[in-house]
């Protein structure tokens, strides 16, 4: 079995994206590693030929900022390196530059690899993720929140990334059809000092709407207020060997009271029924179980 690993990237130093970690956890899945590098404003690209690993190949990007529409210089940036791992991979492992995969789920990623490898009808892997909020000790739990997605796929030809990136689709648009794996990627997207946060927000929100939304809708502020959350829970298992460092350099503190939420009555009624029949009523789902 050959697996080649892909992801993009941009401005990782400047915005703290913890890019070599996401690299890193995957890399002993992977028999190469294609990440697209867009062109930054600082030192991204000495960052990842740091990492130091034979498997990674770079390929320089320049992103389109005009289209800002949905995000779809995201999905644009995710075809590059799709389209650039090994045409006789048998699968292709997307990781996005704020996930992680957990050590403890390395083997059993394999095997589901290793399984479902000859099963053509398999067009990708569905991962469970967890969502890290304001700091590394807190997991957001509302249903606002995406609780499954596509991380492996199949490389050949007829399979890309989907609107701003967050999935995958196949000819057609039609959704993948996916086995699930028992396995967890740790999204510490929203974990990052208030100051940080604040840029980061402002730049992404960049890749969807023009500069008079941007006016409208984000006022000027210095830092980034993690207060408005709806609904937390305290994370009590362990992070991934790669983040021990990160989670070390910690210089912010982030505390939260979990008696209070700000769930709105439609995400009520979601929990609520989910309690009670097991199943979250209107969760988008891009893809296909089977």
């Amino acid at each position: 079995m050959k697996v080649s690993g892909f992801s993009f990237i941009r401005n990782a130093v400047k915005y703290d994206y913890p890019i070599t970690e996401a690299v890193r956890s995957v890399l002993p899945l992977c028999d190469e590693f294609v990440i697209a590098v867009g062109k930054s404003d600082d030192g991204t690209l000495q960052l990842i030929r740091n990492i130091g690993s034979p498997k990674i190949r770079i390929i320089e990007t320049l992103w389109d900022d005009a289209k800002r529409t949905g995000g779809a210089v995201l999905a644009e940036e995710t075809n590059k390196a799709l389209r650039a791992v090994a045409t006789d991979s048998d699968w292709a492992f997307y990781i996005q530059g704020d996930e992680i995969l957990h050590e403890q789920y390395l083997d059993t990623v394999k095997d589901a690899m290793l399984r479902w490898k000859d099963a053509r009808k398999v067009d990708g892997l569905l991962f469970n993720y967890r969502h890290f909020y304001g700091s590394y000790d807190y997991v957001a739990v509302s249903p606002h929140w995406y609780r499954k997605e596509i991380r492996i796929v199949r490389p050949q030809g007829n399979i890309y990334s989907y609107r701003d990136a967050q999935g995958f689709r196949k000819d057609n648009n039609r959704k993948l059809s996916v086995k699930s794996v028992d396995a967890c990627i740790h999204h510490y997207g929203w974990v990052k000092h208030p100051q940080y946060m604040r840029q980061k927000v402002e730049n992404f929100v960049r890749l969807y709407h023009d500069d008079r939304w941007l006016q409208l809708h984000l006022p000027a502020a210095d830092e980034f207020d993690y207060s408005g959350i709806d609904l937390l829970t305290r994370f009590k298992d362990t992070h991934p060997e790669v983040m021990r460092e990160r989670i070390a350099r910690t210089n912010w503190f982030f505390d939260h009271d979990l008696s209070k939420t700000n769930l709105s009555w439609k995400y009520k009624l979601k929990m609520w029924v989910e309690k009670r029949t097991g199943y979250l009523i209107f969760e988008y789902k891009n893809y296909r179980t089977i």
